[in-house]
């Protein structure tokens, strides 16, 4: 009875059940991505700039991990809405499968290329070398992150996000243990530097990905995972694309404004660039609840699109818009009243306390804005309309920001380039607004 709960438990009280565990869970993931960059920026700031020019290509996998992802999330709770156990099972090992697809690509890339990313990005010899130590090991191992990140979206899809928050938290813990024992050098352990944080990462990704899928074949009795007589699916993968390949090609679009700002901001210096990796953790810090709690609005949207349950995909849409406006509003807060000590986590110069005092606080006056967006477009997802997602995703970072951005670097005036943020929001809630109108009135209205 327990994927039924989706369809009677009152919905604020199935919301927090279902979201809480994801977003403690990610509060922890957050809180790594941020100890993991403050034990970098102790080497010197080069390496915390190489780790920062690194996060595209990190962001480009986990893209594709959790957008393929979105597809299982989706097509599992919608089948399981329909009392379609069998085709719960078959999204469930076809995610896998392509999961795995992923991961060898990447080993890949990661073997091949990862020395030529960093060096059509600087030409400082040191940034170079280090970021190519990390992105070698993190992409020759991503196997774990792709697998963990699978196997945890089956387990939230059938309501055990409990297991989630173990895994991840796991995962998290182990990362921030190791990071000072392989980076320093401590019990032992030669002082590896950036190459050490890679490999704390990457143990992690690791055992969360262990843990994750014993708890599936332990506890998750929603859904059959076997290999014996297993053939790819061709009509099961298309689904899962489907709902997942905008996700995919939304998230990705992250990494390429990521990837452009830095072109824009190491036109200034190499600071500024390290700078954005620095708002780019403190932003998880406040996203990942916020993405916690669209974890837990996917399943309960979709399964009760399949149940025909107009009432309860609006109260969820209101409940999540109200928790998620909230959480962005407490991030507002804290960029805007304490940059110099967020800031200082990091081991910042004075030039980057110059450079990121007002960043913070002008990025962050969109937060609240964002908020609603994020909600909506996961509705969309959710809804089978993650067409609408890409496009808002598009125009925001692609066809706002960053030419945005890069006109306002004209005036040499790097304050100025930190506008493109809210501009670019500002346009995302317009278009949320109008497709949100359209898929009212196109499908939950007529449920």
């Amino acid at each position: 009875m327990e994927q039924n709960k989706m369809g009677y438990m009152p919905i604020n009280k199935l919301l927090i059940s279902m979201s809480l565990p994801m977003m403690i869970s990610m509060l922890i993931q957050a809180l790594y991505n941020i100890v993991d960059s403050m034990f970098v920026a102790q080497i010197n700031e080069d390496a915390l700039t190489a780790v920062s020019l690194a996060f595209p290509m990190q962001n480009l996998m986990i893209a594709v991990a959790t957008g393929t992802g979105v597809g299982i999330n989706a097509l599992l709770s919608r089948s399981l809405g329909q009392n379609r156990k069998d085709k719960a099972s078959l999204a469930a090992e076809n995610g896998l499968f392509l999961a795995l697809l992923s991961s060898i690509a990447f080993i890949v890339i990661g073997l091949t290329c990862s020395k030529t990313f960093f060096s059509v990005q600087s030409d400082n010899a040191r940034i170079v070398e280090y970021g190519h130590q990390y992105l070698l090991i993190i992409q020759g191992l991503c196997f774990g992150v792709f697998l963990q990140i699978t196997f945890e979206r089956i387990l939230q899809a059938t309501g055990r996000t409990i297991h989630t928050m173990i895994t991840q938290g796991m995962g998290a813990i182990i990362n921030i243990i190791l990071d000072p024992i392989f980076i320093f050098g401590y019990f032992g352990i030669p002082k590896m530097g950036v190459a050490g944080a890679a490999i704390a990462t990457v143990i992690g990704q690791i055992l969360a990905m262990s843990l994750a899928c014993f708890f599936n074949l332990k506890f998750n009795h929603d859904v059959e995972l076997s290999l014996k007589g297993f053939k790819p699916n061709g009509s099961i993968i298309g689904q899962i694309y489907r709902v997942g390949f905008p996700s995919i090609i939304m998230a990705s679009i992250g990494s390429i404004m990521t990837f452009g700002m830095n072109q824009i901001l190491l036109a200034f210096q190499s600071t500024a660039a390290a700078f954005f990796g620095v708002y780019m953790k403190l932003q998880s810090f406040v996203l990942m609840p916020v993405f916690g709690l669209n974890n837990g609005l996917v399943p309960i949207i979709s399964f009760n699109y399949g149940a025909a349950n107009q009432e309860r995909i609006l109260e969820t849409i209101k409940m999540g818009v109200i928790y998620a406006m909230s959480m962005m509003g407490v991030g507002l807060i804290l960029f805007e009243f304490f940059p110099i000590p967020l800031l200082k986590i990091f081991n910042a110069s004075e030039t980057m306390i110059q450079i990121g005092v007002p960043g913070l606080r002008i990025i962050a006056s969109h937060f609240v804005f964002a908020g609603l967006c994020i909600v909506l477009g996961t509705t969309f997802q959710a809804l089978n309309r993650s067409v609408y997602s890409l496009i808002n995703s598009v125009c925001r970072q692609l066809v706002v920001l960053l030419p945005v951005a890069y006109v306002l670097s004209l005036t040499h005036n790097l304050d100025l380039v930190w506008l493109s943020f809210p501009i670019a929001e500002v346009s995302s809630l317009v278009l949320s607004l109008i497709f949100f109108k359209k898929i009212y009135h196109d499908q939950i209205k007529k449920l």
